[in-house]
C-alpha cells in the first residue's frame, strides 16, 4: 500500500501511467469499446468493475494533461442519425475541471472510426465496464512543471 494513492489505481495502471512521457495517449473505454483488438499492439489494463467517471478522476490526480496542444482530451462524436444521450460528458467537464484550468475547451470530438484509428496509437487501453453510450475517452500525457 501506498499513501496518496487512489485505491482504484492498480499497480499495473501505475505503473504504466508512470512509463508513459510527453505525448503519449492513454484511451479509457466504456464496457462497449472493442479494447482487446484496439490495444492489441500496446497494453490493455482491465478494470473491470469500475466506471470511466471513477478513473477519470483517479487518474488526473497524478497525471497532467498536454498544455502544448488545445485539446489534449479527445471524445467519440454521436454516430449521425443516433438519437443518444451523452450526460456522461457533463460529469467529464466537470472532473476535467478539477485537474485543468482549461475545463471542457480542453475536449475536443472526432468521428468514430477516426477515433478507433487514435486508440491504436494509444500506448495503453484501460478497458472498463462503463455502461454509458459514448464514454470512451483518450487522454494526452503532458509535462510536470517545477
Amino acid at each position: 500500500m501506498l499513501k496518496g494513492i487512489p485505491e482504484i489505481l492498480s499497480p499495473d495502471l501505475l505503473k504504466v501511467l508512470a512509463e508513459m512521457g510527453h505525448g503519449d495517449k492513454i484511451v479509457i473505454s466504456d464496457g462497449n469499446f472493442p479494447s482487446a483488438s484496439m490495444g492489441k499492439n500496446g497494453v490493455v489494463i482491465r478494470c473491470d468493475g469500475h466506471g470511466v467517471p471513477e478513473l477519470l478522476d483517479a487518474i488526473l490526480k497524478l497525471f497532467p494533461l498536454d498544455t502544448f496542444v488545445e485539446k489534449p482530451v479527445t471524445l467519440m462524436k454521436v454516430v449521425p442519425g443516433q438519437e443518444v444521450a451523452t450526460p456522461i460528458w457533463d460529469t467529464y467537464n466537470e472532473i476535467i475541471s478539477r485537474y485543468d484550468e482549461r475545463g471542457k475547451d480542453a475536449v475536443q470530438f472526432i468521428e468514430r472510426f477516426d477515433f478507433y484509428e487514435e486508440a491504436k496509437k494509444s500506448y495503453a487501453v484501460i478497458a472498463t465496464s462503463e455502461r454509458a453510450l459514448y464514454a470512451c475517452m483518450i487522454l494526452q500525457k503532458g509535462v510536470l512543471k517545477s
